[in-house]
Formats: structure tokens, sequence, C-alpha cells
């Protein structure tokens, strides 16, 4: 996820959300520049043991680990939403961008702000 800001004291406004994003064990890391493409890796993956492995997570524990992680991620989708918002009333915009726009993220609801993550599509 790539995150702008946008203001009077963007460089204030960057230390606040990495602080943020660090006390959950995520720390902040400058937007990746364009890298030329590398011949991809060539090492195979057994099919049998992918197969033993899938079928030996019960489907049960894997809904609750998704409503656990939801859950979690909603938390720190809120706190993110709260900062952009503090954030805002100090002059400086934050920013979720995408390919196709950028979004204010003092606006969504942490559910929104999950779902416009989750339609992004993964970085290359």
């Amino acid at each position: 996820m790539i995150i702008e800001f946008v203001g009077a004291d963007v460089e204030a406004a960057g230390k606040s959300v990495a602080a943020l994003t660090a006390s959950w064990g995520y720390p902040a890391e400058p937007a990746p520049t364009a890298e030329p493409a590398t011949a991809p890796d060539t090492k195979g993956v057994d099919p049998l043991a992918l197969t033993s492995l899938i079928v030996s997570i019960p489907s049960a524990m894997l809904a609750v680990a998704d409503i656990a992680d939801r859950i979690h991620k909603r938390r720190r989708a809120g706190e993110l939403i709260e900062r952009a918002r503090q954030l805002r009333a100090q002059q400086a915009a934050v920013r979720l961008v995408r390919e196709d726009r950028s979004i204010d993220l003092a606006t969504p609801t942490p559910d929104q702000l999950l779902d416009l993550i989750a339609d992004e599509p993964p970085a290359t």
C-alpha cells in the first residue's frame, strides 16, 4: 500500500503515520522504484506435499482465523483513519495511492478502507 502526504508539514505527517504502523510491526518503507525484470524462480512445488498440506487444514479453523484477522485489520484501519483525520486538522492530507486514483484516508470507514486495499492488485 502506498500512502502519499500532501500539505504544509508532510514530514511530520509521514513520521506520525510511520510511528503508528511501526507500532503494529510494519515499519514504513520508501516507495519502491521501478526495477528491471529478473528471470522467474524455477523452483517447483511438490504437488503431493501441497495437497496434503491443504487437506490437513480444517476449514472451520480457517474461517475463525479469517474473522479474527478481519477484526484485527479493522481496528488498525480505524486507527489509521483517525490519524489521517488528526493530520487533516493540522493542514496535511494523507492519501491512499492507487493505480487509477488517490483516496483521502480521512473519509472512508474502516470496512471501506479494507475493501479498497483488498481490491488493489498485488505489488509486483
